[in-house]
């Protein structure tokens, strides 16, 4: 671990979010440190941990876990003290004291939250959805869709349609390209559900110049013509 990179392993039975947003949360408290985080979900045995571990000892990482079952976290840190690895037990603390607070005992049930959480799958499904109806691929995605974004190459459609998948929100895309018609499935939906977006020709020119770059072709292309 340098001074300008800290690696920090993300442990959890579920999907690590939470993990995540303390870790992001805590390294955003200083300046000048680069910051990897290694999220690594569904984490159910102790083989598939063991691994992990000795791959972060070669990071000379910080491992951050969100684990409800008590072996596997006792075994965590026993591994992790075995391979000189620093740990921070995310979950496990507060489930104890509100065990002892309570009076009850934890179900020790992995991913509750999320099977609990009617908008977690609403999220997903949302998810898998703007990946089936990316850039216009099914145009049938449209008459389905919550909202439907439209606007030309480079214009970020695909970003803000996972950006509102993570909402919970169906997002279909269609690229307007000069050469070809919208598809009709476009003007079969309400206008209310169509969202245009619009760039400055300057900045659009730029990205498109810098991408064809990319591709290794050069930038008098038609893609980058003003």
């Amino acid at each position: 671990m340098s001074k300008d990179r800290t690696v920090i392993y993300i442990l959890s039975d579920a999907l690590g979010e939470t993990a995540e947003y303390v870790s992001r949360a805590a390294a955003a408290q200083f300046n000048g440190v680069r910051t990897k985080i290694r999220k690594i979900p569904y984490i159910q045995d102790e083989n598939h941990i063991e691994e992990i571990l000795e791959e972060a000892a070669e990071d000379q990482a910080i491992v951050a876990y969100t684990l409800v079952i008590k072996k596997l976290r006792i075994f965590i840190e026993e591994k992790a003290k075995e391979l000189g690895l620093s740990t921070v037990d995310i979950l496990g603390p507060l489930i104890n004291l509100l065990a002892e607070k309570t009076g009850l005992t934890p179900s020790y049930t992995p991913n509750k939250t999320h099977l609990l959480d009617e908008q977690y799958f609403k999220k997903i499904e949302a998810v898998e959805f703007a990946v089936k109806y990316d850039d216009g691929k099914d145009p049938r995605g449209v008459l389905l869709a919550d909202l439907v974004l439209i606007g030309v190459s480079r214009t970020s459609k695909t970003p803000l349609s996972m950006y509102l998948a993570h909402k919970g929100i169906k997002a279909a895309n269609i690229p307007l390209v000069p050469e070809v018609s919208p598809p009709q499935e476009l003007f079969r939906i309400s206008p209310r559900k169509i969202i245009g977006l619009t760039l400055k020709p300057d900045l659009l020119n730029q990205i498109r110049t810098e991408r064809l770059k990319t591709l290794g072709l050069g930038s008098t292309a038609d893609y980058a013509n003003y």
